[in-house]
């Protein structure tokens, strides 16, 4: 008797390779997809303005990187003795409002600049539900200002697609050969409700599928999350975020739908490399351990030699004792 039912989602047309730069927008779920490119030595810049969580903005994040925009005092608050922007997550947040700026606009020219050679464009949306201020704007971060302050409203799913269509066109003037992957998180909303994170994501997923077309595709994290491993084992604690196996159960998916098969062997090699890497040798001062740092020093080293695009210098430099 089955007991489960394994979902494999159909491997892209187009597949990610190492040669690619790759950025990251979106949700917490997003920025654990990005670690695990970046240990696997893919070019990714993850989350500039750091966990955005709805869709439009999540857009006019993308949009203020396509215009290099650069805040001013004007945009700013002072709140929980922080100043803090709207548009971003607390990680910006400081006491001093030039420093707040500069953490902000450093991560916008950065943004600005690795857009413009972006190959992927990666979107994880994780609600639906959106916090507007009293002019009707949407913030991307409450700054733990009382809810009673914002209103609190579903997106209708033709606003979504508004929103993301918008995004898209603005992209292809901006870098015509990006290509999109939109997922939706399976970290669960469960203080909006479940009825409510429920109607949330159904809208999410509802107006993406709209998109979806050419350069434009659909990665179903949730419905690995939800549909296939399907039990509270494969959340944390909190019964909210995936845990570390589902997370891993995702990621492997990820690689055999997203990721070209000359990258997948690579990864492969970067896996190992990694692991001898956080080995904790018994006695370091000893011959075997010196072989041992020596050996995958020259693994390295002709890892190196055969793809020069691929930043390999801390992993020399550590295996060089």
């Amino acid at each position: 008797m089955d007991l489960h039912l394994e979902f494999s989602p159909k491997p892209f047309d187009i597949k990610i390779s190492h040669r690619q730069k790759l950025l990251l927008i979106g949700s917490c779920f997003t920025e654990q997809i990005g670690h695990k490119l970046v240990q696997h030595k893919f070019q990714v810049l993850d989350n500039p303005n750091g966990i955005l969580f709805n869709p439009v903005s999540i857009a006019n994040a993308v949009a203020s990187y396509i215009d290099n925009k650069q805040y001013s005092s004007n945009d700013l608050f002072y709140q929980n003795e922080c100043w803090n922007s709207w548009a971003h997550h607390s990680r910006f947040s400081h006491p001093g409002k030039e420093d707040c700026l500069r953490l902000i606009n450093d991560s916008q020219v950065k943004a600005n600049q690795f857009l413009k050679e972006t190959d992927w464009l990666l979107v994880t949306l994780g609600s639906a539900f959106v916090y507007e201020l009293g002019n009707g704007d949407v913030v991307a971060n409450c700054h733990k200002v009382p809810t009673d302050k914002f209103n609190k409203r579903l997106l209708r799913v033709d606003e979504v697609v508004a929103a993301l269509q918008n995004m898209q066109e603005q992209l292809r003037q901006f870098n015509p050969a990006i290509k999109i992957i939109y997922t939706i998180s399976p970290v669960r909303h469960l203080r909006d409700g479940f009825v409510e994170n429920n109607r949330s994501k159904a809208t999410l997923i509802n107006a993406v599928h709209q998109l979806i077309s050419g350069n434009i595709f659909y990665f179903p994290a949730y419905e690995l999350v939800i549909d296939d491993l399907r039990d509270y084992r494969f959340y944390a604690e909190d019964m909210v975020h995936p845990n570390y196996a589902a997370t891993n159960y995702v990621w492997e998916k990820f690689i055999a739908t997203c990721i070209d098969e000359a990258s997948q062997s690579l990864m492969k090699e970067i896996n190992n490399i990694n692991a001898a890497k956080s080995h904790k040798a018994f006695n370091p001062a000893s011959a075997q351990h010196k072989k041992f740092l020596q050996t995958n020093l020259e693994k390295v080293q002709k890892l190196n030699q055969q793809f020069p695009y691929i930043n390999f210098e801390e992993e020399m430099n550590y295996f060089m004792g």
